[in-house]
């Protein structure tokens, strides 16, 4: 169920009390969920929700909070990445993994 947020950190905090508890990073062909010492593959996860922040002053300056599950892993949690310009490289298969399609 997507909802409305109004910031970032209220999107995280109502994420992780809702079970979304991991912190993932970002890498050019996984994730990476630290507190496991796990790198998880595109084929390992899914994205249940995503909300995207633009910066106050400058539109370019945009957030995304991904909420990714991992059966496999069983691991639940939230990737915050940077959108546009500030944005890291990514292999296509994590640029299309994280492109949140409802339903899919």
């Amino acid at each position: 169920m997507k909802r409305n947020y109004d910031t970032l950190v209220e999107a995280i905090n109502d994420l992780k009390s809702r079970g979304y508890v991991e912190d993932f990073n970002r890498k050019e062909n996984c994730l990476e969920c630290k507190s496991n010492s796990l790198n998880i593959t595109p084929k390992e996860f899914v994205v249940d929700e995503m909300y995207r922040f633009e910066g106050e002053s400058n539109p370019a300056d945009s957030s995304i909070v991904y909420a990714i599950v991992s059966e496999k892993h069983g691991l639940k949690g939230v990737l915050v990445d940077a959108f546009g310009i500030y944005a890291d490289p990514a292999t296509s298969e994590m640029i299309e993994k994280l492109r949140y399609r409802p339903g899919h």
